[in-house]
């Protein structure tokens, strides 16, 4: 298609609504609020596979011309005229091979990360300024598992929940071989050096450099609440800064229980060979 496609997919909280922002003052660029694209293509392609017509008379090609016109006509729609467009849906982390077989060439990820005691820390600071009006949909569980900070960080890592679920497809498409594919970007470098971390975003894309105004970040794009089943996520700051972490004073010692599931993609080299398959790998260590 005519226009270059990139994807942002990584743990939530970890920055992703901020990078996408300051990757919007580019003019050359178009970054997506999560679009729901990829839930089209994954119902197209459910519907496809199971219907009675198509299984009579199988045509592979056919279905994959219909899926690649899905993407660029969900693009090619509402006047967007950047060359560069940014999709913003951490499921295709565990998609990577449909995303080459529709763009037909390697693709290129950007995975805002960030280190886990903060994750939690962070869901847990919303938690506790919402209970007195909002339930969470976690809170519902009967197992009491939800009484407690420990209890509450041990479903959030679960690999059905927010934080695991993020967690496990870094790792997966990591252990299926895709290091080379993606470009991590901590969001600790991202506060503390943006201009250094945006230059290396440039060169991962091979696009030539902005100059981008971090004491001004406007709101092009924002999550939506319910992604993460967790109410009130803040807006972003305007000015990009170090904030200090939430999870000595929210956590305290149970921080520790967290800390060895930071930085997993410092274990995988570029060079390591892509595995074919590869079975999804347990939850984040919670014991």
């Amino acid at each position: 298609m005519a226009k270059t496609i990139h994807f942002i997919c990584g743990l939530p909280r970890s920055g992703a609504t901020l990078l996408c922002n300051i990757l919007a003052q580019n003019p050359r660029f178009h970054v997506t609020s999560p679009p729901g694209v990829l839930e089209l293509l994954f119902l197209v392609r459910h519907h496809w596979n199971r219907s009675v017509e198509f299984k009579a008379t199988p045509n592979e090609p056919g279905k994959l011309r219909v899926l690649k016109g899905v993407l660029e006509s969900y693009f090619a729609a509402g006047g967007i005229t950047q060359p560069v467009l940014f999709d913003k849906s951490r499921a295709w982390l565990g998609m990577i091979e449909m995303a080459e077989a529709l763009l037909e060439r390697e693709v290129k990820l950007l995975v805002p990360v960030r280190d886990v005691r903060d994750l939690l820390g962070s869901f847990e600071h919303l938690w506790r300024n919402n209970p007195h009006m909002r339930q969470v949909t976690q809170s519902t569980a009967r197992d009491g598992s939800w009484e407690t900070v420990e209890g509450r960080c041990d479903l959030w890592v679960r690999g059905e929940q927010p934080i695991g679920l993020c967690y496990n497809r870094i790792r997966d498409a990591l252990l299926r071989g895709y290091r080379n594919r993606l470009h991590f970007v901590e969001y600790e470098l991202l506060c503390r050096q943006p201009a250094q971390t945006i230059s290396r975003i440039y060169a991962f894309l091979d696009e030539p450099e902005f100059d981008h105004d971090f004491q001004n970040v406007q709101h092009a794009t924002w999550d939506v609440d319910e992604m993460y089943q967790v109410p009130g996520l803040p807006r972003i700051r305007s000015k990009v800064e170090p904030a200090e972490p939430r999870w000595p004073f929210l956590l305290g010692q149970l921080a520790a229980k967290y800390a060895p599931n930071n930085h997993l993609w410092q274990q995988f080299r570029t060079d390591r060979p892509r595995v074919e398959s590869a079975a999804l790998v347990a939850a984040p260590n919670a014991g």
